[in-house]
């Protein structure tokens, strides 16, 4: 009986590799280069920050121009802020979400711990949020976030502070909407890594497709809200002890679509360790 290519049989190879080679430069950033893996983590921050608020932009301008129309201005934003992603790759920024993927692929081959891969994501987090921080004292003194701009963004975050006090029902639905979320950022990366997309322009399309799914359908990502609430507490105020639930939530849900049924469960279906290769006859 002829025997499978091994490439048809675990055709991530390529993706695992790339992702072990990641994991290993941001493990040693994180460790030796603490200050600097900070400063590429808050870059990602700022821009997950910059073009959120553009995000509420867009569709404050549809919005100004006819009510009706705002369905058309989430569309377009979330398109806009579908580039986010683009820029936190390409400038090789350090996102948390994305991180959380890479970190559980190298937990489950042993190529870090995982306190050692908290860890990580626990500075990435950090560097996110200080990022974002940025951000927030930058619109804080400005009118950026003003106007419809302002109405906006204090509906968006009653509606995610909600989920918080709505009890149960409102927990399960944003760890579902976290789940789903994180599951398809890191869905986009798995493309970008696998090494079958060639051209930067597919590439691109993928990732701000993924994140178009999650800020047009109102899925829920732990950095984006985390900037957001940062953003508008200092801006308008806000209830600090919903906001962190609702991160909390958001973290455990994202790390759930993202590092579990992305990370584990791609490094489990491209294992080749329990499946040695047959030797010859």
């Amino acid at each position: 009986m002829p025997v499978a290519d091994r490439g048809q049989l675990f055709p991530g190879r390529k993706f695992i590799s790339t992702v072990l080679e990641a994991l290993d430069t941001k493990t040693e950033m994180s460790g030796e280069m603490t200050r600097r893996y900070l400063q590429r983590a808050a870059m990602a921050g700022v821009i997950i920050g910059g073009f959120y608020l553009i995000n509420y932009t867009v569709i404050a301008a549809f919005v100004d121009v006819a009510p009706t129309l705002r369905g058309v201005g989430k569309l377009v934003g979330a398109l806009v802020f579908g580039w986010a992603l683009v820029f936190i790759y390409y400038s090789r920024s350090e996102l948390l979400t994305s991180n959380m993927m890479i970190v559980s692929i190298g937990a489950y081959h042993k190529r870090t711990s995982w306190p050692k891969a908290m860890r990580l994501l626990g500075l990435c987090f950090v560097g996110n949020f200080l990022g974002g921080a940025l951000i927030a004292m930058l619109v804080w003194g400005s009118s950026l976030a003003s106007g419809t701009v302002l109405h906006e963004m204090i509906a968006a975050v009653d509606h995610k502070l909600a989920y918080v006090s709505a009890g149960p029902v409102g927990w399960v639905d944003l760890l579902v909407r976290a789940v789903l979320c994180n599951f398809m950022i890191n869905m986009a990366m798995l493309l970008v890594y696998n090494g079958l997309i060639k051209e930067d322009v597919t590439k691109c399309l993928v990732m701000v497709m993924a994140v178009f799914v999650f800020a047009f359908g109102g899925l829920e990502h732990s950095v984006a809200n985390t900037v957001l609430f940062t953003v508008m507490g200092l801006r308008n105020g806000i209830d600090i002890g919903l906001a962190l639930g609702n991160v909390a939530f958001a973290l455990i849900g994202n790390f759930v679509g993202g590092g579990l049924l992305i990370g584990i469960y791609y490094a489990y279906v491209n294992d080749e360790r329990s499946h040695p290769e047959p030797s010859e006859p």
